[in-house]
């Protein structure tokens, strides 16, 4: 247990070092990270911003022994996805600043911005002075990247300067200045005739010990749920889009394949993916996957009565474990497939559109989920009877559990009554429509129901 001074923790690392532990699988990037929008503008800035010794703003990391569904690769460089450790280090903050930095450095080993042919990695051309401090245009020409300076088509004539200066070991590659500075150092004091106060050794110095001196600053959580951590990275990435909850479950409930010690894998995307591709045919396979996973929570709940998900709002889907989803999944397809078979060739209702309640994937679902006597005759009665009536009986999570409960009695004996009620003609003139309201639906799905021709 972690103190409130122990949750939050500040660091600072060299970005040789910070790039070094990145390679070497000490931090990783959750899935529900989005993903990284790379343009060489930025990168640029960016770069310009360490030349000046500019802050960056901090990384944020949350550390943790709980394992998360982790990106494969970050600016087209794969990392290993079998990586084990006591405590995992996730990039919750600083995506985008860690891959300009890792593949501009780097380079890429695959594509990159859509991309396959560009190659990212940096290089900076040590004869532009930095005039003052207000100088906010230079970069561009400072820092640049091969196809800037390669061009092999030969049709600008700005860049036969730069090939030339690039031959005089006076353009180098940033990876260059980490790995063998020393060298470039030597090329650079020759081509300056040995003038060690030479502008260009004094660029070279300053990119030097920037590589060398700019501190990243970094902020480590510890003692943080998933939930929480979700919460926070929502706070700090109000202007992106909004965490989704199918996200958040999809991370906590992965889990990677261990040979060595007979753990089988689970990534819940992909039985999403998967399931969906089996029943492509089916206009239902566009289903969200939000509304999918409250379908699991149902079929979880009712298989899992006492594992605390009492409901389908996003705190209890939170709740959801691999273990139950494992358990429940072979039969949970089945009854998801059968409940899109009867929307479709039951009810001739040719896609989602038209269904009146959402809830009603969800308790026909229910009523399918290892049902082995199934009666579709009280399934019509029953999406009819919800769907027409002028009182909105399915409207929320309280309907909800009351309305599975019906349908498990009725898998349990058989019997079911519903109350007697009249469409009248002019309640339904004088109604209001709208494209998603339930009466609109609950009309043109009868109107489906007829199989028209058009």
């Amino acid at each position: 247990m972690f103190t409130s001074t122990e949750r939050i923790k500040s660091d600072d690392q060299s970005i040789a070092l910070y790039l070094e532990n990145l390679l070497s699988n000490k931090y990783q990037i959750p899935t529900f990270q989005r993903d990284v929008v790379w343009e060489k503008e930025n990168v640029k800035k960016l770069w310009d911003s360490i030349y000046k010794f500019y802050p960056l703003g901090s990384i944020l990391i949350w550390k943790t022994n709980t394992k998360l569904e982790s990106h494969r690769e970050i600016g087209g460089i794969k990392f290993a996805d079998n990586f084990y450790s006591n405590e995992y280090q996730y990039i919750l903050d600083g995506q985008q600043r860690t891959t300009s930095l890792l593949t501009s450095i780097h380079g890429s080993k695959g594509k990159l911005a859509n991309n396959e042919n560009f190659d990212p990695t940096l290089y900076i051309d040590l004869t532009v002075k930095l005039t003052d401090a207000t100088d906010d245009t230079s970069y561009a020409k400072r820092f640049l990247f091969w196809d800037e300076i390669d061009d092999k088509n030969g049709q600008l004539q700005a860049n036969i300067g730069k090939k030339q200066r690039y031959q005089d070991k006076l353009i180098v590659s940033l990876i260059d200045i980490i790995k063998d500075r020393g060298q470039i150092e030597r090329n650079i004091y020759v081509s300056v005739n040995g003038e060690f106060d030479h502008p260009y050794m004094q660029q070279f110095r300053r990119i030097r010990e920037v590589l060398a001196s700019y501190k990243i600053s970094f902020i480590e959580l510890r003692g943080i749920e998933v939930a929480e951590v979700c919460q926070i990275f929502e706070r700090i990435n109000q202007a992106g889009k909004p965490l989704d909850i199918f996200d958040i479950v999809v991370a906590k409930t992965f889990r990677s394949e261990n040979n060595t010690n007979n753990i089988t894998g689970f990534y819940l995307r992909e039985l999403f993916d998967k399931f969906k591709k089996t029943i492509s045919s089916s206009q239902y396979a566009n289903i969200d996957n939000w509304t999918l996973l409250q379908m699991l929570a149902v079929v979880v709940k009712l298989e899992f009565p006492e594992a605390g998900i009492q409901n389908i709002t996003d705190m209890y889907l939170n709740k959801l474990k691999t273990e139950q989803i494992e358990a429940v999944w072979s039969n949970f397809k089945t009854a998801v497939a059968k409940t899109f078979d009867f929307f479709d060739n039951i009810l001739h209702i040719k896609g989602g559109r038209l269904i009146p309640y959402r809830y009603l994937y969800l308790t026909i679902t229910a009523y399918f989920y290892r049902n082995p006597k199934l009666d579709y005759s009280f399934l019509t009665k029953y999406f009819w009877y919800y769907s027409f009536p002028n009182a909105e009986l399915l409207t929320n999570t309280t309907h909800l559990w009351q309305h599975i409960d019906f349908v498990n009695q009725q898998k349990a004996n058989n019997s079911y009554s519903f109350n007697k009620f009249d469409i009248d003609k002019n309640s339904i003139r004088k109604s209001f429509y709208s494209y998603r309201g339930r009466l609109s639906r609950a009309i043109l799905s009868l109107y489906a129901n007829q199989k028209p021709q058009d």
